[in-house]
């Protein structure tokens, strides 16, 4: 089933480029009635000439993407980081305040699958391509929050609080914070 869905966002999104890439300038070019101005068919060229090259750019960005290297450990010799969301550690004692660290993203989904959870919201049903996009972001956020307290030297981070914000169409901005702390007995 997910193939399926899979192909007809896919048919989708050929069809709507298409129909914008080849239709529209097609229909500026032949028609002659009304007669379409020059400084018309050129700004409409521009503006779907820069579409296209923003897209393969990004395209091309995402495809040489390589994966970020962890940071080096500093003061944290066994590389567990103890992350949680109470202000205290049962059995430990906070010897050492370190600072607010913070991981951040904004995530979003290719319009295929944006189309999939459209169909999804009119037929009811989870929402599976935002779930997975909002724990892609999760993940993403909590390890760039980790990577900060680690490179403070922290053992622990508390008091740890996720906030979430829409930030255009599909687009969700996630924030993760806490307090890092180094611990004792």
């Amino acid at each position: 089933m997910k193939a399926l869905r899979n192909l007809g966002s896919l048919a989708f999104v050929l069809g709507l480029f298409v129909t914008i890439f080849g239709g529209v300038p097609w229909h500026v070019l032949v028609a002659d009635d009304p007669v379409v101005p020059t400084w018309l068919r050129v700004a409409i060229f521009c503006l779907l000439g820069g579409i296209l090259v923003v897209m393969a750019t990004v395209a091309i960005e995402q495809r040489t993407a390589r994966p970020s290297e962890p940071p080096a450990q500093s003061g944290n010799e066994d590389g567990d980081l103890l992350v949680m969301n109470a202000d205290t550690v049962p059995g430990r004692r906070v010897t050492e305040v370190l600072g607010l660290v913070q991981g951040h993203t904004v995530y979003a989904i290719w319009l295929g699958k944006d189309l999939s959870a459209l169909i999804r919201l009119i037929l009811g049903g989870e929402l599976t391509e935002y779930t997975d996009m909002m724990g892609s972001a999760r993940s993403l956020a909590m390890e760039r929050m980790t990577a900060e307290a680690t490179q403070l030297g922290a053992d622990a981070i508390i008091n740890v609080r996720y906030m979430t914000t829409s930030v255009i169409g599909s687009a969700a901005e996630l924030l993760v914070y806490g307090t890092a702390v180094k611990l004792g007995e």
